[in-house]
């Protein structure tokens, strides 16, 4: 030590670090993930339920925004106590619906011993207010939002990985007294700017616009997820509204490469993604709209041994009449038409002929022109069978997206009853029909009440699935139930989301989103990578619009305002190198 304290003063340099090993031993870095999210630490912003109020004491120190460090001084503090069979209960809530975690910092606890608390995590104050039952729909299922922990004299601890509004704590340590210092959410997140806007003349339509883009970001976890709390997972149907939100608002992002690539590496030919045909057919949708929007024919081309074995399989599932008969993985649109076997039906034939269409031209941008005629050929005697779309709104919309019927003859059945059996996946593909149909404003009507309905129940992200119906005489989801009202979250769902297991941010409900931007702010990549748009707004009841949208060369700028005389007026400011038609 002598000598090294020498060395420095005399100006020697003496490095070391290169007298230490490295971090990791040669070659293991190449197997690491780099995680590309970030972590914020968020206070709740209010208390709103006390059991045993009086064994808590200064319960509003937990709304200070804190440190995430233990502080051996005087301090604030929350304390908890139980004693003679009593214990004590909080419910925050951290204002609006979140994935991650909770830390907790304490101080002091009698005995110097850890304490022991129950933590119950809701996306509705009903379900941080629950215990897991069948009859309350409550699950621990993908992620653990109900369960024990210790926190130690002291010291921080962090637990949870789900997502949540509302934490409940309940102290179980018989005889102790726990301060608290802090309680915050874990915030995990990717860091990402809204490249995107809309806003308008009609805020409940603005509300709409960046609820479905929070609830898609949300969902851009280390993969692109349909859920934050349940289902956890890669779904490949799910996927296609969520890309369009995620370019309109966020642009092109890994999220997308990765979860396009993990569907295909995980399911090798013949055999359908998540075991669902549709899935397969969305993922090769998928692919068109995003090589549409980035040009990228090196990624493209890394499909293509994929789809040149897909494509031909594909063909086989369609019979010398046009008909399709795809077996061998469920037959599924979305899960209110699960049982509606005529719906199904139609629907997969519009969804499959929609496919080939993509595979013809995605196959001659890739140079196959022989695979590109063949899918032209079945997509021409596909066209000789109209199915009765008049099943289901959902498939009047794929019926009249795939061009089996005039738009405007599909719009009728989905105008029918208003928002009356919408579905959160489908009614992106019945608010696209309604636009080719022209009829912009009746879908911004179905917009504000059927998304608007969530945000009137309490909602900060949209939903799993939703029933209009569900309005009536409903609580809402961020208050205690009061007595009378209906409990929305206990009380409904169906299929696998029943009761409480419902989940309350799924990214495939964002479609509003996308559709906003698309039609009534009407910027649209009009060639592959984005060097031409088109800007073609419909404002249908709005006076006015304005807003940004990212492309792959920079944000595109526009407003529209309505004049006196009926007519729109128009500005648009784009990047340059980029040509914008009307």
């Amino acid at each position: 030590m002598k000598k090294l304290l020498t060395l420095w003063m005399l100006g020697v340099t003496f490095s070391v670090a290169a007298q230490l090993p490295p971090v990791f031993p040669e070659g293991m870095s190449d197997t690491l993930e780099h995680d590309t999210r970030v972590r914020t630490y968020l206070p709740p912003v209010r208390v709103m339920w006390q059991q045993n109020g009086e064994l808590i004491e200064s319960p509003e120190v937990l709304l200070s925004r804190g440190k995430g460090q233990m502080i051996n001084a005087a301090y604030p503090h929350c304390v908890m106590t139980s004693k003679e069979g009593r214990r004590p209960s909080l419910l925050l809530d951290f204002g609006r619906e979140i994935h991650g975690g909770l830390q907790i910092v304490t101080a002091d606890i009698s005995g110097k011993k850890p304490a022991r608390f129950r933590v119950r995590l809701g996306e509705s104050v009903s379900e941080a207010m629950s215990d897991i039952t069948p009859e309350s729909g409550a699950t621990n299922d993908h992620a653990m939002r109900d369960f024990q922990m210790e926190v130690p004299w002291y010291g921080v601890s962090e637990v949870g990985n789900s997502g949540f509004r509302f934490v409940r704590l309940d102290l179980l340590t018989e005889d102790v007294t726990v301060n608290i210092q802090e309680v915050r959410a874990i915030f995990v997140y990717r860091d990402l700017p809204y490249l995107g806007s809309f806003h308008s003349s009609d805020p409940r339509l603005d509300s709409i616009w960046m609820t479905g883009a929070y609830t898609v970001h949300l969902n851009m976890q280390n993969y692109l997820w349909d859920g934050i709390k349940r289902d956890r997972l890669v779904w490949m149907g799910d996927a296609h509204p969520e890309l369009r939100t995620i370019l309109s608002v966020f642009g092109d992002n890994e999220v997308l490469r990765k979860t396009l690539d993990q569907a295909r590496d995980q399911t090798p030919l013949p055999g359908w993604m998540n075991g669902i045909c549709a899935y397969t057919l969305w993922w090769v949708l998928i692919h068109r709209d995003y090589y549409h929007y980035t040009g990228d024919k090196a990624y493209l081309a890394e499909q293509k041994p994929y789809l040149d074995r897909l494509l031909p399989w594909l063909m086989e599932a369609v019979d010398a009449q046009g008909q399709e008969h795809l077996t061998g993985g469920g037959r599924f649109l979305d899960w209110p038409t699960s049982q509606n076997k005529p719906a199904v039906d139609a629907g997969l034939q519009a969804l499959l002929l929609m496919t080939l269409e993509a595979g013809e031209e995605l196959s001659a941008v890739l140079g196959n022109e022989a695979l590109a005629a063949q899918c032209r050929a079945t997509v021409d005697r596909m066209r000789q069978v109209v199915p009765d779309y008049r099943a289901s709104k959902q498939s009047a919309a794929l019926i009249a997206l795939a061009g089996l019927v005039p738009a405007e003859q599909a719009n009728e059945v989905l105008s029918q009853d208003g928002v009356q059996n919408f579905s959160t996946f489908y009614g992106y593909y019945m608010l696209q029909a309604q636009a080719l149909a022209g009829d912009y404003t009746g879908a911004m009507e179905h917009i504000r009440r059927y998304w608007g309905g969530m945000l009137d129940l309490g909602a900060t992200t949209f939903w799993e699935d939703f029933d209009i119906r569900w309005m009536e005489n409903a609580a809402r989801i961020d208050e205690i139930v009061p007595l009378g009202k209906v409990d929305v979250h206990r009380t409904y769902g169906d299929y696998c989301y029943k009761g409480l297991r419902h989940s309350f941010c799924h990214g495939w409900a964002s479609g509003p989103t996308a559709w906003l931007t698309e039609h009534v702010l009407g910027v649209t990549i009009a060639e592959p990578g984005g060097r031409k748009i088109r800007v073609e707004p419909h404002l249908g009841d709005l006076q006015w619009v304005e807003g940004s949208v990212p492309t792959p060369w920079g944000i595109v700028r526009v407003r529209h305002q309505r004049q006196a005389d009926g007519t729109v007026s128009t500005t648009v400011e784009a990047p340059k190198g980029v040509k914008v038609v009307r």
